[in-house]
């Protein structure tokens, strides 16, 4: 043969082998190694999703540059997850990847640097199906200071409640542990020295939480600025939206722990809250008169409480309550073991409220102190 013919032979095998490795690293962005393809109606509208809200951050001022990353679950083996190096305002459908939940796919060299992060919480947070990371200003600054933030703004408290942190030693997450740890207990969770990461049942949720904190953070810092100018030379003690201190109640806690909802439990939550002088005054004073039932998911077990002027005139097991809050276990226990407030936890979608929460809202002050109350009363 022709050095000529051999020559344009080895040309149209090379040309052969490039556009075959082509079709493949496009198909990584679609298909997860070892796993079955997925459905590409869905995959659009979850970049479509991605694309939006990466643009809602940037109009916001929530990202800039380079910084962030974006994920959302495909299914139960993989995630889609912005690329390494991409523009969250900029994104287009290339920039968007499959990789494995456990870290075997093809795509995951292009993958953003915290692709190991948002694995992990999947992995380790079933309930999740979407994850944010930003480094946002104001809350990288604040901080930078503080371990915790609590907001002193009602509507802040309500979605945020105590904001926690975890230590940031290295620029991108290695030990995804401690990070999950605080999800467990709240949607929203700040890498010191790093930035933040919210979970959520969808992209929006994840959008709420960290432009509630970024802007609860900045009215903190002005309002600080305010008390300067009135030469006030102590920093005020940061309150709850109630005005009093942050922090567990430190008397009147039983001395055992009882079984999550056994009968014990629930005569000893109707006798703390019925000896409660500062619950019989807010009681009294805001007429607190209604229903309200708790439920345990996994077994429906229901207990209510039947209050009259924000005493505890009976009990029961009225699942049709005016109003009943349900959650899982794991989030009751969290609840009695002062880690999650039962407000915070139904605007993040950890407990559900059955009822007009606009109504409940006016009662805002007895309930808060009805949960402080729960908490005296410990769990096994």
């Amino acid at each position: 043969m022709s050095p000529c013919w051999s020559g344009w032979i080895r040309n149209i095998l090379l040309k052969f082998i490039l556009e075959a490795a082509r079709h493949k690293t496009q198909d990584t962005r679609h298909r997860v190694t070892g796993q079955e393809s997925m459905n590409e109606e869905q995959i659009l509208q979850h970049k479509k999703n991605m694309m939006a809200i990466g643009r809602l951050l940037w109009e916001k001022g929530l990202v800039s540059g380079l910084n962030g990353n974006i994920s959302v679950r495909a299914n139960d083996a993989a995630l889609l997850i912005t690329a390494h190096a991409s523009c969250l305002g900029l994104l287009q459908e290339k920039d968007i990847l499959a990789v494995s939940v456990e870290g075997s796919s093809p795509a995951d060299e292009h993958a953003s640097t915290e692709k190991f992060l948002h694995a992990e919480i999947y992995k380790h947070c079933p309930h999740v199906k979407a994850v944010i990371h930003t480094h946002t200003v104001y809350t990288n600054a604040y901080f930078l200071e503080n371990e915790t933030f609590a907001s002193r703004i009602f509507e802040a408290r309500f979605h945020l409640g105590d904001v926690q942190s975890v230590a940031q030693t290295t620029p991108s997450v290695t030990n995804a542990e401690p990070v999950i740890e605080r999800l467990k207990e709240n949607n929203v969770v700040v890498l010191r020295q790093h930035g933040v990461v919210a979970v959520g049942h969808d992209l929006f949720d994840c959008f709420i939480l960290i432009q509630a904190l970024e802007e609860a953070i900045k009215t903190d810092a002005i309002s600080r600025l305010y008390a300067r100018e009135r030469m006030t030379s102590e920093q005020p003690r940061l309150q709850t939206a109630r005005g009093e201190p942050v922090g567990p109640p430190e008397t009147g806690e039983s001395a055992r722990k009882f079984k999550l909802f056994s009968q014990e439990q629930i005569e000893e939550i109707v006798r703390v809250v019925n000896a409660d002088a500062q619950m019989a005054e807010l009681g009294e004073k805001t007429r607190m008169t209604m229903d309200l039932a708790v439920q345990l998911n996994e077994t429906g077990q229901v207990h209510s409480f039947s209050f009259q002027n924000g005493r505890i005139a009976g009990v029961g097991h009225d699942a049709d309550a005016e109003f009943l809050i349900s959650a899982p276990e794991g989030v009751w226990r969290a609840v009695f073991k002062r880690q999650i407030d039962p407000f915070v936890a139904t605007t993040q979608k950890k407990m559900h409220l059955r009822g007009d929460f606009a109504k409940i809202s006016k009662w805002y002050a007895p309930c808060s102190r009805i949960f402080e109350l729960w908490q005296r009363v410990p769990v096994e």
